[in-house]
């Protein structure tokens, strides 16, 4: 029996298009939009999945004690099932992904090593585990372990070694915003603040500094982004501001709202810097 009209939603709808018709934020079901996507269409993927630690735990919030669970959409079904979901999206992300193509990957040790396991289950090949350490990270409330002050993101390439397809790696560019030194893989980096978080929060938020950083060093000017997880859309802004173009999705509507009025303030201050 066919579904009426009345009960049948579009699994996915343009939130924000930008003015030059390259970069769009879709609203609604990742691997809905994704399907919708052909091969190798785009050069890097950065994305910050559910860390799936929703499940009763408590974190410190501006000294206070809070809950930790963010929405049902970061709750763990277990092993097994955690990790069917990371395989799930990694796989079709590396469909998505140019031969020569990379992918960047954030996460704290609830989700990181289903996620690496999976990308090495999937034939990326990992380049580089960077570690986002916070200078001034909450306490640990409970005192029965070390203070959580990093997350970690995985650096992976779609090509094998000895591929023909060489991944971008603008080695000159980071060693110069390092003083004329080498980078290491430990980066430094305080959370968003207010002015990231001006119009709106999301539990989640990536600083601009650290996925502007990533994306500067493995793509080329106007090299093509996609965010499967958007967020408040950081992966978006930070393409902006740098002359990348941007792909994302966000199944929650008041975060892609978010997105919107992020996304549409940088094309705003990117069209008036030029």
């Amino acid at each position: 029996m066919a579904r009426s009209a009345a009960k049948t939603r579009p699994a996915f709808r343009d939130s924000w298009r930008s003015a030059d018709g390259q970069s769009v934020l879709y609203q609604g079901d990742r691997l809905a939009v994704m399907a919708t996507l052909p091969d190798a269409s785009f050069d890097c993927i950065w994305t910050d999945p559910p860390y799936l630690l929703s499940n009763g735990g408590t974190t410190c919030v501006a000294g206070k004690r809070k809950s930790v669970h963010k929405g049902d959409w970061d709750r763990s079904g277990g092993i097994e099932i955690d990790h069917a979901f990371n395989r799930e999206w990694l796989a079709e992300c590396k469909r998505l992904l140019k031969p020569a193509g990379t992918i960047w990957v954030s996460g704290t040790h609830h989700v990181y090593l289903s996620v690496g396991m999976a990308m090495m289950e999937l034939g990326f090949r990992i380049l580089n585990d960077i570690v986002w350490e916070k200078p001034n990270p909450p306490p640990n409330l409970g005192c029965r372990c070390f203070t959580h002050a990093t997350e970690l993101l995985l650096w992976a390439s779609k090509s094998g070694r000895g591929s023909a397809h060489r991944y971008v790696f603008n080695y000159d560019d980071m060693k110069a915003d390092n003083d004329g030194r080498q980078m290491k893989n430990v980066w430094r980096m305080p959370a968003p603040g207010r002015a990231e978080k001006s119009l709106g929060r999301h539990p989640t938020q990536k600083p601009l500094d650290l996925v502007r950083r990533c994306i500067r060093a493995s793509t080329l000017p106007g090299a093509s982004v996609f965010d499967p997880f958007a967020g408040s859309a950081t992966t978006g802004v930070a393409c902006l501001q740098i002359g990348r173009s941007f792909t994302g999705c966000e199944i929650d509507p008041g975060y892609a709202r978010l997105g919107v009025k992020r996304l549409t303030e940088a094309e705003t201050a990117a069209t008036e810097s030029t």
